[in-house]
């Protein structure tokens, strides 16, 4: 799947693809040719993916081919235990748990989870949690906090699951629940957004010790779409929305919103997952260790008074 803005690069490395085909079926040496066509090809991509707008970002945080929250999960540990069910209503699919060790650290991960096609999509309700998904996600931390195990979460969600049937089970008071028990965890805590992070449903499992955006992704009270639709009566305007939302992983950290900014391969996380995975669990690792020799009630202190200190009063 190509984005707009990457057609000419996508030209470019047809045209690369040809010469190499030539020069091995004629046995014309056109090495420097080639040589050349990729430093350009290298220098397009440099280019194009350091000026991209912040549409153009939410865009690429949408990629069908992007990691989600399971990939993430597989790649960094081999032993993982997805845990079920809220005990209370049902198991919501748009929301993972589970245990699973890194380097012989036992942690609890927890995540929204699209899918990647119409059949799977269905399934986990296009990553948009039921109640009862905030709920199975808060079961998890407390059982997480009862053996002492820290907690990682992934936001990738186009919002919380804004149907009737959510909202009279209680849709608002799982999500607000969940922000006052997540301040209050006496373990470690990393959120870490890996795709879209929308409104309340992301903030239900977005209070941290630390808070990381991956590059491509965005962070939100509202998707620009909504934005859009709302202020002109049209999803026409998306791109303005965007910008005006400056929802980008550098608006937010320029704002003190999140903690940090994890770089991803040149052209998205999708681009070499691989890598991404090897990034994402160094500085987990990294964190982990940082976090874990602040005393509890220190660690849960700063937790508070970082997000007091967000937004602005005027009194």
């Amino acid at each position: 799947m190509l984005l707009d803005f990457e057609q000419p690069i996508a030209s470019l490395e047809g045209k690369l693809a040809e010469m190499k085909k030539l020069a091995s079926e004629s046995q014309v040496d056109v090495s420097e040719a080639v040589q050349a066509l990729e430093e350009k090809i290298k220098t397009l991509k440099k280019e194009t993916y350091a000026n991209l707008t912040r549409w153009q970002r939410v865009q690429l945080s949408r990629h069908v081919e992007r990691p989600y929250t399971l990939d993430y999960i597989n790649g960094l540990t081999s032993s993982f235990i997805e845990l079920h069910g809220d005990r209370n209503v049902r198991d919501d699919k748009a929301m993972v748990g589970g245990f699973g060790e890194i380097e012989g650290k036992t942690v609890m991960f927890i995540g929204q989870q699209k899918g990647r096609n119409t059949k799977e999509r269905q399934y986990r309700n296009f990553g948009m949690a039921n109640p009862e998904g905030y709920r199975k996600a808060l079961r998890l931390m407390k059982l997480a906090e009862k053996f002492n195990k820290p907690i990682i979460t992934f936001i990738d969600t186009p919002g919380a699951f804004p149907g009737l049937e959510a909202e009279e089970r209680g849709q608002g008071e799982a999500i607000a629940r969940n922000l006052k028990e997540m301040f209050m965890l006496k373990v470690p805590v990393i959120c870490i957004i890996i795709g879209e992070g929308a409104s309340g449903g992301a903030l239900g499992i977005g209070i941290g010790d630390r808070v990381y955006m991956l590059e491509n992704t965005w962070y939100s009270v509202i998707s620009p779409e909504s934005c859009s639709s709302i202020l002109w009566r049209s999803w026409n305007y998306k791109e303005q929305a965007a910008e005006a939302l400056k929802l980008t992983a550098k608006d937010m950290l320029g704002n003190k919103l999140v903690d940090g900014i994890i770089k991803e391969p040149l052209g998205g996380a999708h681009v070499n997952p691989e890598k991404m995975i090897r990034t994402l669990k160094k500085k987990i690792l990294s964190t982990l260790e940082e976090l874990e020799v602040i005393p509890a009630e220190e660690r849960i202190m700063q937790r508070i008074d970082k997000f007091g200190q967000m937004g602005v009063v005027t009194e």
